[in-house]
């Protein structure tokens, strides 16, 4: 079970004009039933203006705390038809994430490293179920594209007698054209959970 989304949420992308956020985010658009389709991490997902839902066509992904909802959300409303650069930036390294992401906000990487401990394989393994693509870092990291312009990547280092296993996310540095940092964590949130208790 998610948590509502706020309806004002709804209202706010009921206000823009249809055309430009399929133009913008290459979703479709029922005026008929008022309804937003767009796919979000190969999954088909409905925003139904009418009934203030996000909800999957078909089995969709687990979600935690409602965040993907409000990802999905923020991403017709903000997002832009910007492609990715291909270089990949730390929360850190994103306008104002050194300050953001900490506290209440740091990025919960635990949750992958306590499910995959040593066992990098069975990392690999699950990275590769959830369509992860493996790129040349750490050692072991995949690519998952969220969306066509919204890509992230998680790293996953083995531990050895003096520290722990580590994982990381990494964004592309466009993602703060996107995105505000709130909703960039709230993407964050959904990938260490999908990743590490999948």
């Amino acid at each position: 079970m998610t948590d509502p989304i706020d309806k004002a949420n709804f209202l706010d992308l009921k206000s823009l004009n249809p055309e430009e956020v399929v133009s913008r985010t290459g979703c479709k658009y029922d005026k008929t039933t008022e309804q937003y389709y767009l796919t979000i991490w190969e999954h088909l997902y409905c925003v139904d203006l009418k009934t203030c839902e996000v909800r999957p066509v078909g089995p969709g992904l687990k979600t935690y705390h409602g965040y993907l909802s409000l990802f999905i959300l923020y991403y017709l409303m903000k997002s832009k038809n910007i492609l990715p650069l291909n270089v990949w930036v730390s929360e850190k390294d994103i306008p104002g994430g050194a300050a953001f992401f900490r506290g209440p906000h740091t990025i919960p990487v635990d949750v992958i490293t306590t499910r995959f401990g040593e066992k990098l394989d069975l990392f690999k393994k699950e990275c590769e179920n959830l369509g992860g693509i493996p790129i040349e870092l750490a050692d072991a990291a995949f690519e998952f594209q969220i969306t066509p312009t919204i890509p992230v990547a998680v790293l996953y280092w083995l531990g050895d007698d003096d520290f722990p296993s580590d994982a990381k996310l990494l964004f592309d540095k466009t993602i703060a054209q996107h995105l505000p940092l709130d909703i960039i964590y709230a993407l964050a949130v959904e990938v260490c959970h999908l990743v590490g208790k999948a």
